[in-house]
């Protein structure tokens, strides 16, 4: 009986996949300047049974080029210090049609409800599940509006920062019990 229940357990936890060391790029093209930061402080986790996929990634995390743009993007833009993380919690569409006990890329859809800047919207992007040996790569690219998440952009910098950011997340995920 002991050797039944630590084998059920083994495969529930399989079932979930993690990280701690993601990597979220921002990228926004405007006018005046580009603007690149990169966020390798992303927690996330799937479980491939349910299709629930969350990622949390810490905004101070985000380095950029500039000291300046990036005390500009914690204090004033994103204000760190009052919404310290932005977060997804959703779920991948088409999982019940997927095997990633398989090696292979699997093209998927992801909904749910993404939270920067203390607003929530409910968001479907499309992205890449590859799995590599047991490690499962997610990739998407996506566009956020600053305006949709009431971040407020002072007109002196306008033409230095986009309306719309692109977005691009890579986790690489490996089973709970490795």
């Amino acid at each position: 009986m002991i050797l039944t229940l630590g084998f059920s357990l083994n495969i529930s936890i399989a079932q979930k996949y993690t990280t701690k060391t993601g990597t979220i790029r921002f990228f926004s093209v405007a006018p005046a300047e580009n603007i690149e930061a990169f966020n390798h402080q992303v927690n996330s986790a799937i479980d491939i049974v349910t299709g629930d996929f969350v990622f949390r990634v810490l905004m101070k995390g985000f380095r950029f080029e500039k000291a300046l743009m990036q005390e500009h993007f914690n204090e004033n833009y994103v204000e760190s210090h009052k919404f310290p993380n932005a977060k997804f919690i959703g779920t991948i569409d088409e999982m019940k049609e997927l095997d990633l006990t398989k090696n292979g890329i699997y093209e998927v859809s992801v909904s749910g409800n993404l939270t920067i800047h203390g607003i929530t919207k409910k968001v479907k992007e499309k992205g890449t599940l590859e799995v590599k040996y047991g490690i499962i790569l997610a990739h998407s690219v996506f566009f956020v509006k600053v305006a949709d998440y009431e971040i407020k952009i002072p007109k002196t910098v306008m033409k230095n920062i986009a309306e719309s950011i692109e977005v691009t997340v890579d986790v690489s995920l490996t089973a709970l019990n490795n």
